[in-house]
């Protein structure tokens, strides 16, 4: 509370929270001559107003790689400081290896934004690619790999119930 005289005003401070983003779609592109890539609509849309830059890296279990908007970045690092100790040998490896292969990118005018070489290269992607939307970061991946790894409902419906679906061991081998 400030006291400016005859009347008290309450005064918060609002830490600048980061507004949630989901990105949803795959969208195909096709990057230009130069290797620049336009952001599909849906995707900028989503990002709403802001800063539209990008922390991207190699994904650690797929083969493509992970766009973050820089405040999703900047969350994923809060929360590995928590986790980490930089006086440990093993986890100072991890944060070397982790950021080894990463960028910031940035829209330029035209909405496009330009990978690194050496990173595209990583995901085995050339000028065909797909994009694709999985909550709050997008994946790019080559457009041939990303076809054939296509979605295979049965698959997908076994792993829901895996994962999502609490069965107990013994359930589950009754219905297998």
């Amino acid at each position: 509370m400030v006291d400016c005289g005859v009347k008290k005003f309450y005064l918060y401070h609002l830490k600048d929270k980061s507004v949630m983003v989901t990105f949803i779609g795959d969208f195909e592109c096709r990057a230009d001559a130069k290797g620049r890539i336009v952001l599909p609509a849906a995707f900028k849309k989503a990002m709403g107003q802001g800063e539209m830059r990008f922390v991207v890296r190699k994904d650690l279990f797929e083969n493509c790689l992970v766009l973050y908007p820089y405040d999703y970045w900047e969350e994923e690092l809060d929360r590995l400081r928590e986790k980490l100790n930089p006086y440990n040998r093993n986890h100072k490896q991890f944060l070397r290896d982790f950021f080894r292969g990463s960028a910031e990118v940035a829209l330029d005018g035209n909405g496009r934004f330009l990978i690194p070489r050496r990173l595209m290269d990583q995901a085995g992607a050339d000028r065909d690619v797909v994009l694709v939307g999985v909550d709050r970061h997008i994946e790019l991946w080559a457009s041939d790999l990303y076809h054939s790894i296509a979605e295979d409902p049965e698959k997908l419906g076994q792993l829901a119930e895996s994962i999502l679906g609490n069965l107990d061991n013994s359930t589950q081998k009754d219905n297998e």
